[in-house]
């Protein structure tokens, strides 16, 4: 761990002040409900070639 996890951009952080905020991140990450965001698709994605017709105009984009 070469790296800090977290870094002041401007100005000075005291380490009490780092670990402040970062108790503060972990709290709030930990308090957030877990939502599912996945909603299924109104329709299948693909289409069955049996119920196709059987000839599209070269200029038709269906």
């Amino acid at each position: 761990m070469t790296t800090p996890d977290i870094r002041v951009e401007k100005g000075h952080a005291e380490p009490e002040e780092v670990a402040a905020i970062t108790a503060i991140l972990l709290a709030r990450a930990a308090a957030a409900p877990a939502t599912e965001t996945h909603r299924p698709l109104p329709k299948a994605g693909w289409r069955r070639l049996e119920r196709e017709g059987g000839f599209r105009a070269p200029h038709s984009w269906h």
